[in-house]
Formats: structure tokens, sequence, C-alpha cells
């Protein structure tokens, strides 16, 4: 008889050495954040290291062993950086240590979770009524968890252009003869993923209205109830207003009470964008800061900026469930549920969204919660808005700081001002103090163009931080603001 040849896998040949492994990284890990403060915030990749990076593709094995050490030597010491308690830059959340150590699990486990009957499935739905719950949402509103923000403000724009075009838009397309252009509203303040997702649903810039903003860097409700009317009158159609619940800019929430009404009013869909703010809803203290939006159609958030846990972690919330399946669902023969078996009595999440494909990021979600509980985070959420107030009384009591935006959550916005400096010395010397503190590895906060000034902008959704971290900020940015204005 002729021999077979054997069966590859990629199972290890020795569990035992693998095991020893795991163990070692799971040590090392959880050292590396245990003592994240010892550690500059952020420092750029040596040119050796890149270069060892630009490597050929390995085509044959190297044992797993060398592989790790690689990772600690070339990979490991050279992070975004947002772990590290003065990583204030954009909105990143920092991830915990038990958040890691579920999505672990959830690797291990690696299910796929589109519509099959398994515990991943239930894990998610729960986690979807949870999130319904806190927000004010009725039951039954339909959800899912996405990667991030961007594509939560896809999911709801990508229902309200459905739901609301007048037309059957999957049949015909944006572009079928005879129809008026599609419009969506926000202010000037909304998030860059906005216009991506009007973009990318073939409604096109032109389709995207956006409306000024008051001082306080909310929109302005008049010129928003006067746009809709004149593109009415102008025979437009007007399909959804994207509310904001924390700019990315200064953490500016619109009025969405205000906001919601003129939506029913016009019968339009009212979108929020709770990228971060949306969790405020979370601390008693804050959810007024938010209110209105559980009068929402839909809600995109992010669960890896302001409830600190690992990437990816995003969630679309979407009250109308006809009008979310309808978006989404498609129905080929290979994904038809059968009466029993794996296929029967899952939970559709392929038809509330883009991804057939979904890993299983509602683990780290579920066991946190579980974990930490509500009032963990809420009380998280209130210290890192105190941390804000701390830090702008800081900006306010020194002559040589300037807040240039109010601070209402997480956000504080301010930059160097230097005796006799005039508006472009000033900018041109606030964008290299921002470079040179990164650079130093003292902390990271990044930046920002309000009314044309250039800010230094410290957003806070980092359980790590301390006061004592936002006095240092203030101490170096005065230092380093004093020598460069010397010069």
């Amino acid at each position: 008889m002729t021999s077979l040849p054997s069966e590859a896998t990629l199972d290890p040949s020795n569990w035992d050495e693998l095991r020893a492994l795991g163990h070692r990284m799971v040590d090392d890990m959880l050292d590396y954040l245990a003592t994240v403060r010892s550690r500059p915030a952020w420092r750029s990749v040596p040119a050796d290291v890149r270069a060892r990076l630009a490597e050929p593709l390995p085509l044959e094995p190297t044992p797993p062993a060398a592989v790790y050490e690689q990772f600690k030597r070339d990979v490991l010491p050279y992070p975004t950086g947002n772990v590290h308690p003065r990583f204030w830059g954009w909105v990143i959340g920092t991830g915990t240590p038990f958040g890691m150590l579920a999505d672990m699990l959830a690797s291990g486990m690696n299910p796929q979770v589109a519509e099959f009957d398994d515990a991943a499935a239930l894990v998610e739905n729960r986690v979807i009524a949870w999130f319904v719950e806190l927000l004010g949402l009725p039951a039954g509103t339909s959800g899912l968890l996405v990667s991030g923000g961007s594509m939560a403000n896809f999911v709801g724009l990508a229902v309200a252009r459905n739901a609301r075009a007048g037309f059957d838009i999957r049949t015909r397309g944006v572009q079928a003869l005879g129809t008026p252009r599609l419009l969506v509203y926000a202010s000037s303040e909304t998030h860059s993923s906005v216009r991506k997702a009007v973009q990318l649903l073939g409604l096109g810039d032109e389709s995207l209205r956006l409306i000024p903003v008051s001082s306080d860097y909310r929109m302005d409700v008049a010129t928003l109830r006067s746009a809709i009317a004149a593109d009415r009158a102008a025979g437009r159609r007007p399909i959804c207003v994207v509310g904001n619940a924390g700019t990315v800019n200064t953490g500016a929430t619109d009025d969405l009470h205000a906001v919601a009404a003129i939506c029913r009013e016009h019968d339009l869909w009212f979108h929020v964008d709770g990228a971060f703010g949306a969790l405020a809803a979370l601390s008693p203290e804050l959810r007024p800061t938010v209110a209105g939006i559980e009068q929402a159609d839909s809600v995109a958030f992010d669960l890896h900026k302001w409830m600190y846990l690992p990437y990816e972690a995003g969630c679309a919330l979407v009250r109308d469930q006809v009008a979310h399946r309808a978006t989404f669902t498609v129905a080929p023969s290979y994904l038809a549920t059968l009466a029993r078996g794996i296929s029967a009595g899952g939970f559709p999440f392929a038809e509330r969204g883009v991804q057939l494909s979904r890993g299983f990021r509602a683990l780290k979600v579920w066991m946190s919660l579980k974990a930490h509980g509500v009032r963990a985070f809420a009380q998280l959420i209130e210290q890192n808005v105190a941390q804000a107030r701390y830090l702008a009384d800081l900006i306010t009591a020194h002559p040589r700081l300037e807040l240039l935006a109010p601070v209402p959550l997480n956000i504080v916005c301010f930059r160097y001002i230097g005796p006799g400096l005039k508006a472009a010395r000033l900018d041109a010397l606030n964008r290299e103090l921002l470079m040179r503190i990164q650079e130093s590895g003292v902390a990271v906060p990044s930046h920002t163009l309000l009314g044309e000034r250039f800010a230094l902008r410290v957003a806070i959704t980092n359980h790590r931080s301390r006061r004592e971290d936002f006095d240092l900020l203030a101490r170096t940015v005065v230092e380093i603001g004093d020598m460069l204005a010397g010069d």
C-alpha cells in the first residue's frame, strides 16, 4: 500500500513549550502595564529598529520563542503610548489589564459572531441590551458592536438614508432619475467620519450641510431650522440631522432636545454621534449634559474611548429594528436559517452592519462590566471631568497660559502666550512646543485649530491619570514655552 504524506497543522508539536511561552507572555504584559509610569509617554522608533522591521517575507519558520523575543525588542517598547497615564492625545482610551486577558480568551474561542446559535451571540446581544438601558433608549432597540465610532456612524447614517429617502434606494440607487438630492445636516464641529460616511453612502459632499456653531461650539439650532426650510423650498429632501454628544475638538454637546424636536417636526432621522460623550450618561451627575440622547433614532459611540477598553470596540444602536435590518439584509441560500442546528436561533448580527465576518468583541465588554460594575466606570468618567476642570484652573491661574474654549466635559484646549508675541508667532511657537513635549516623552497632548488659533488639546479618557500629571504638564508647557519665547 502506498503511504500517504503526513498532514500538516498549525498546532504546536509540543504543547508544554507553548504553554510555558504563553505564561511568560502574560507575565511580561502584566509587568509592562504595572510599570508603565516608569517609561516615556511616547518615543519614536529608532532607525535600527525600523530597519529590522523592514524584513523580507519569512518563507521558513522561526521558533516562536525567538519571534516573541523580537516582539519584546522591536515592537513592545515603541507603542502609540496610550496605555501611559500622561497620554491625552486625540480621544484614545487606555485599555485595561482585565480587558487584555478577555481579548486573549476571545481569540482562543475564535467564534464567528454573525448569526449562529452560540454563547458569543448571546453575550453580544446582552451587552447591546445593557447599553440600550444605560442610554435610555426603548427596550427592543437594535444594535451591534463595530470597530469604532466611524463604522458606528456609517451604520446609523446608512439606515437613515434608506429609511428617509422616500424611494427604494437599495434597488434604484442614490442617483435614480427623478429623485431629489438627499441632505444630511451636522454642525461644523462634527467629526470627519460623518463626512466620510456621507461620501461612502454615495450622497457626496454637496449633500452634507454643515451648520455653524455658537461661541460654546454647539450647533446653532435656529440656523439649522432655516437651512432645512430653505432646502425643502428648493425641492431637495432633508433626511437626517446629526447631533453631537461631545464634539471631538472641545467636548461640546449640541442641544439634543431641540434637535430631536426639529427632526420630529420634519420627519427626519435623528442620529447622535456620541463617540465618547454618550458614555457621560453612565454618571448620574453628568447625564444631564447629554440629555436628549434617548430620543435619537440611532447612536454611535466607542467603548475603547471613555470606557477604557482595549481596541476595537464601538457600538451602533438603532431604535427601529425593521429599518436597521432592511438596510443590510441579504439572503443568499448559504446563509439561510434552518429549523434546528447551529444556524437556527441565533441573532442576525450580519444583517445589522457591513461585516459578515465578525470577531468576539463583546467578551471584553461583558467581562469588564461584570468585573468592575457600571458604577466604577461612572466614577472614572466623573474623575476625568474633574481632572479636566483641575487643568483648566491651572491654565486660567497662570499668566502665560490661555484657555481657548469652555470645558464642559473632558477636553481642555489651551496655549502658551508669551508677552508681546503676535498671532502667527504664537501659532508657530505652540506648534513647536507641542512637538517638543511629545518628543520629550513627558506627555502626549494633541492639537487642533480653534478660531484659526493653534491649540494644545488634552482629551482625558485615561483611568491612570492623576492630578500631579496635569501639574507636570502645565509646568512643562511653561518651561518649554519660556525657552522658545526667549529664542
